[in-house]
C-alpha cells in the first residue's frame, strides 16, 4: 500500500502551454509546455513523494458518449498546433521522469483515469489526483483526494489538497451528488447543456432535499422557484442523457503500468530540447536562460 499519484494529462498539457506565452528551441522548434511540465511534475513528485506514478493522455475521445450527443465537446477548438507539436515528447519526457503513460484509442482519458483511482483505493491505497477537471469531484472520498494546480502568482502554495468537504463547499453538494449536479446545470467546458433555467445555486439547493436527478424529476411539483417545475417535468430525457455523458466510466480493468525514472534518459532529454533550467535544477546548479521570453507568472 502507498501513495499513487494520477495526472490528467491533457489537462496539465494545456496549462503549461498557456502559462508561458513562447518559448522554443535554438532551432524554432516550440518548448513552452515541455518547460512547464518539467518544471510541474517534478514539483508534484517532491510534493507528494508517491509509490507510483501514471499520466493519462487522450487519444480521441469518447465513441459513447459521441454517440449520445453528437456536439459532445463540439465546440471546443483544436490543440493550437505548437502544443499539438510537443505531445509526444510531453509522453517522452513523462516516461523519463518515471510516470507510466496510459491511453486507449476510443475511450477517455478521464474514464481510464478515473478507473484506476477507484480500483487503486479498494486495494487501500491511497490516490491524488491532479487536475483541474470538476468531472473528478464525483469520485472524491475514502482515499481518493484531488490535487488543484495552484492559483495565478500563488504557485509557491503548491498543488492544493480536496477532499470530500472540500468538494462540498466548492459545489454546494457532495461527490455522491456531483454527476446529479452536472446533469442539472450542464456543463459548458464539454458542451452539455443543462436544464433551461437552473443554475448551481437552484441545482445544489434541489439536491439538498432530494437524493439525486431522478428524485428532483419525481418531485417536479414540489420545486421551487415553481416556474421551473414544468420545464423539470419536460426535461426527462436530456437529464437522463446528461446523467450518461456525466458520470465517469469506472468499469474499465486497465490501469497502466507505473514508470522507473531514468535519470540519463532525462538529462538527454533536457539537454536535447534546451531546457536549461530544469537541467540545472536537476544537476544543482545556476540556470542559463532559455531561448524566449519569460513566464507570464510562476503556475508550477
Amino acid at each position: 500500500m502507498g501513495k499513487h499519484l494520477l495526472i490528467d494529462g491533457h489537462n496539465l498539457a494545456y496549462r503549461c502551454y498557456y502559462a508561458i506565452a513562447a518559448l522554443s528551441r535554438s532551432d524554432g522548434f516550440p518548448t513552452n509546455a515541455l518547460h512547464g511540465w518539467a518544471k510541474s511534475v517534478r514539483r508534484l513528485l517532491e510534493q507528494e513523494r508517491p509509490v507510483a506514478t501514471r499520466v493519462f493522455f487522450d487519444l480521441g475521445g469518447s465513441e459513447e458518449r459521441r454517440a449520445l450527443h453528437a456536439d459532445y465537446k463540439a465546440q471546443r477548438k483544436e490543440m493550437p498546433e505548437a502544443l499539438a507539436r510537443q505531445i509526444p515528447f510531453l509522453k517522452e519526457l513523462s516516461l523519463a521522469l518515471g510516470c507510466g503513460v496510459v491511453e486507449e484509442r476510443g475511450v477517455e482519458s478521464d474514464d481510464l483515469l478515473a478507473s484506476a483511482a477507484v480500483a487503486l483505493a479498494g486495494e487501500g491505497d491511497e490516490v491524488r489526483i491532479a487536475s483541474s477537471d470538476k468531472d473528478f469531484a464525483q469520485i472524491v472520498g475514502g482515499n481518493i483526494r484531488i490535487l488543484l494546480p495552484p492559483p495565478p502568482g500563488g504557485a509557491k502554495a503548491g498543488w492544493r489538497v480536496l477532499d470530500a468537504a472540500g468538494v462540498e463547499e466548492k459545489f454546494g453538494v457532495p461527490p455522491r451528488q456531483i454527476a446529479d449536479y452536472l446533469a442539472l446545470v450542464g456543463d459548458a467546458s464539454d458542451n452539455i447543456p443543462g436544464v433551461p433555467g437552473v443554475g448551481p445555486k437552484t441545482a445544489a439547493r434541489w439536491l439538498a432535499r432530494f437524493p439525486d436527478a431522478a428524485a428532483v424529476l419525481a418531485g417536479a411539483g414540489e420545486l421551487e422557484p415553481e416556474r421551473l417545475r414544468e420545464v423539470v417535468r419536460g426535461s426527462a430525457d436530456l437529464l437522463e442523457r446528461n446523467l450518461k455523458l456525466v458520470r465517469l466510466n469506472l468499469t474499465l480493468g486497465a490501469r497502466g503500468e507505473a514508470g522507473t525514472a531514468d535519470a540519463a534518459a532525462l538529462e538527454a532529454f533536457l539537454e536535447r530540447f534546451e531546457l536549461r533550467s530544469a537541467l540545472a535544477e536537476i544537476r544543482g546548479r545556476p540556470a542559463k536562460p532559455e531561448v524566449g521570453p519569460p513566464a507570464q507568472g510562476e503556475l508550477f
